[in-house]
């Protein structure tokens, strides 16, 4: 289904480029988001796909940012932490907490979508895809509502619906599950130490040993569409 370039964003042959909006996904995934989005808009939501396919080198760059402290770790409720108290063992485990291993991110595979509500945001607003957007109160918490009620009509579940032990919570991240419960199996342990070890990952020699662990409670630890 997947080649190990397209599996891990090396190569984007999988995906198609749509334009309005603009985004990236597997033909599948532009087809079913499309109706959705159309049945949303029905209900006066603007659903706008904010991040869809992300190839390595974005993964890896967003990787080595967080590394160097140029991008803020975040805790399980969105507070910043503070960079400067963590050992280089805790970047890891706190980059992990709500990005993916480079070659190891499910957007690589085009089929998740990260969404916001188009019609609440005023012109300057840039969503943060942080927690308190979605609870009661924040602008996105009636889409959420309505995304709660209607994403499974149109294929697609929330991989990060709850703390299950390895990613963080979030509702804002849809997978469109005929493809990507297929893609998952094609991810595996040597293959994702095998690019790590040609990458320049910060980090590298701890990453590569925490590799079985990050593929068993970061890319296999989902809640799947059955426990919704």
């Amino acid at each position: 289904m997947f080649n190990e370039m397209e599996i891990t964003g090396r190569e984007r042959t999988h995906v198609v480029q749509v334009n309005k909006p603009r985004f990236a996904a597997h033909h599948q995934v532009v087809e079913a988001f499309l109706k959705m989005k159309a049945s949303a808009a029905k209900n006066g939501f603007d659903l706008e796909p904010f991040s869809t396919f992300r190839d390595y080198k974005t993964q890896l760059r967003i990787w080595n940012h967080k590394y160097l402290g140029r991008k803020p770790l975040y805790d399980i409720n969105g507070n910043v932490r503070d960079f400067n108290l963590l050992t280089e063992d805790q970047i890891i485990s706190h980059i992990l907490d709500w990005s993916a291993l480079p070659g190891g991110s499910r957007h690589q595979w085009g089929t998740e979508v990260d969404v916001v509500d188009r019609a609440v945001m005023t012109l300057n607003y840039n969503p943060k895809l942080l927690p308190e957007e979605t609870v009661k109160g924040g602008i996105f918490y009636d889409l959420h509502c309505w995304l709660d009620d209607n994403i499974n009509k149109f294929g697609f579940f929330r991989p990060y619906k709850y703390y299950k032990g390895g990613m963080f919570p979030e509702p804002w991240h849809l997978s469109y599950a005929p493809i990507s419960m297929k893609a998952i199996n094609c991810v595996n342990v040597d293959l994702l130490i095998k690019i790590t070890k040609e990458s320049d990952i910060l980090g590298k020699d701890k990453v590569l040993n925490l590799i079985p662990e990050i593929y068993t409670n970061h890319i296999l630890n989902y809640v799947k569409p059955e426990e919704q």
